[in-house]
């Protein structure tokens, strides 16, 4: 059964106190929905300014999403945080992600969701992974400490991509954190991305392009690498992840052109895991 997602307009805005949802596109009964997690700081407990460039940034990933997808099934929204840091343990991002997604999807658990998150979003959409209704992330660019848990991503389809020369963000802790969740049962794609550092502005339309055509691959709507299909090869005595989830759609729908992606033979994952590599253009 399909969710109606809930609506007022073009970009509606849902959820209590400060706004916790932003909402780019609203079908009447969606099929599946992809929701966009912004970066942000590591400490502040202020609310994010009205000239927010973290979010500003997203906004082309979320155009590109919905220009690539039907119109009639896929909702499109953007998370709005109400402190500019994730602040230590409070991890404020989490709070307001589920609240974005209680907002976008209800109680219901027949909306399939993709998670596209960038820096600090990315670090909240990887806490998100195990909820039941997530389908996949695609993480830009992400802040993941190598502390970070990788519970909850068993079954899960992960996607990373990442700049090496990113000075922000180390890619080093990215390929480490998809080893760990590919041992833990996920299914993991690392992408090196060949420039764009930490705010993707340098071929900001290969980031662009890359993350659409691997967010329309989690929903069924183009082809995904085999290791995110459970079709991968798994070390002599690591655990073979269970399947991940069904693809949530099938269309005829025109896609844009798929990223040459070849796989990388110098990986820095361990064996098993899979590194492709995006080449300029």
């Amino acid at each position: 059964m399909s969710a109606a997602v809930p609506r007022s307009g073009p970009r509606a805005e849902f959820g209590e106190e400060r706004p916790a949802l932003s909402v780019r596109r609203s079908p009447t009964r969606p099929r599946a929905a992809v929701l966009l997690l912004h970066g942000g700081r590591e400490d502040g407990l202020e609310a994010p300014p009205l000239l927010n460039l973290p979010a500003a940034r997203m906004r082309p990933f979320a155009a590109a999403i919905a220009r690539a997808t039907p119109l009639d099934e896929v909702a499109v929204a953007e998370v709005r945080y109400r402190h500019r840091g994730w602040n230590g343990p409070r991890a404020d991002p989490v709070h307001d992600a589920r609240r974005a997604l209680h907002g976008l999807l209800g109680d219901t658990e027949s909306l399939p969701v993709v998670l596209v998150g960038h820096s600090m979003g990315a670090r909240a959409a990887l806490r998100l992974a195990g909820d039941p209704r997530v389908h996949g992330v695609v993480a830009l660019a992400p802040w993941w400490p190598p502390d970070e848990s990788v519970a909850g991503t068993a079954g899960r389809r992960l996607i990373a991509l990442h700049d090496e020369h990113d000075r922000v963000t180390a890619a080093r802790n990215t390929w480490e954190l998809l080893a760990r969740a590919r041992r833990a049962g996920a299914h993991t794609l690392g992408v090196r991305m060949p420039s764009g550092g930490h705010a993707m502005l340098r071929d900001a339309r290969t980031w662009h392009r890359v993350a659409t055509a691997l967010t329309l691959g989690l929903l069924g709507l183009a082809p995904l690498p085999a290791a995110l299909n459970g079709d991968g090869a798994y070390p002599a005595g690591e655990p073979q992840p269970s399947a991940p989830p069904k693809s949530p759609l099938t269309s005829t729908t025109s896609m844009p052109p798929q990223p040459s992606v070849p796989q990388s033979p110098q990986s820095p994952l361990s064996p098993g895991e899979v590194l492709a590599e995006v080449r300029p253009r």
